[in-house]
């Protein structure tokens, strides 16, 4: 019965994750921006590369989490296209369109640093694990200070939102399982900005509805 558990757990982060990207890219192209942060996008791609290989390469592991890794990697690929496209536009100051890519630059290099002294420092099975979870974290951040920045629902969307939370809550359910507390420590963090972010969001869609109404 706990394997049975276990697995819809990952089944479900895999979908909604799935579909974060997807929305993503779909919502991006669409409405001309980008829908994730670019820390939020570099450690994700990163993640997602890195373990790809070493679990393909190094561990020569042919699961399902492989390969869900690989096809997230290669949606990441759509979003940060979304990013490079449209991200310049947003910026508000003649300084920051000019730093727009050296700065992209530096965070993505970040990002790989990073990971990297994950896998070195706690081994590419452990850095793996709590990697995810520490930029999962970072990522909720990134979400809220975008919508802030913003001030407004561009770029972003319910379902993105809370898919997002859902892809974070069913592993961190499943690490709760296991007995790891840091896990269930920075899952209960992601858990609960992941759902300012949602109230926030939706607080800021009903003002937009309204308005759009006044001036009908």
């Amino acid at each position: 019965m706990r394997d049975i558990i276990i697995n819809l757990l990952i089944i479900a982060s895999g979908v909604c994750w799935s579909i974060v990207y997807i929305a993503s890219i779909r919502t991006g192209f669409k409405q001309k921006t980008y829908c994730m942060p670019i820390f939020a996008l570099g450690l994700n791609i990163v993640w997602e590369g890195m373990y790809s290989c070493i679990r393909l390469f190094l561990r020569h592991d042919l699961g399902v989490q492989t390969f869900a890794n690989m096809a997230w990697f290669c949606l990441d690929i759509f979003i940060l296209v979304t990013w490079f496209k449209y991200g310049k536009e947003e910026c508000k100051t003649e300084t920051e369109k000019k730093w727009f890519i050296p700065w992209s630059i530096i965070v993505l290099a970040s990002c790989v640093a990073l990971q990297v002294l994950f896998a070195v420092e706690f081994g590419d099975v452990e850095g793996e694990k709590y990697s995810a979870y520490v930029q999962n974290v970072a990522m909720s951040v990134a979400y809220l200070y975008m919508l802030n920045r913003r001030r407004s629902s561009k770029g972003q969307t319910m379902t993105i939102a809370v898919c997002k939370c859902i892809g974070t809550l069913t592993p961190t359910i499943f690490g709760t399982m296991e007995g790891n507390m840091f896990i269930l420590v920075t899952g209960v963090i992601c858990f609960v900005l992941d759902l300012l972010y949602i109230y926030f969001l939706h607080g800021v869609q009903k003002k937009e509805q309204d308005l759009s109404l006044i001036h009908i």
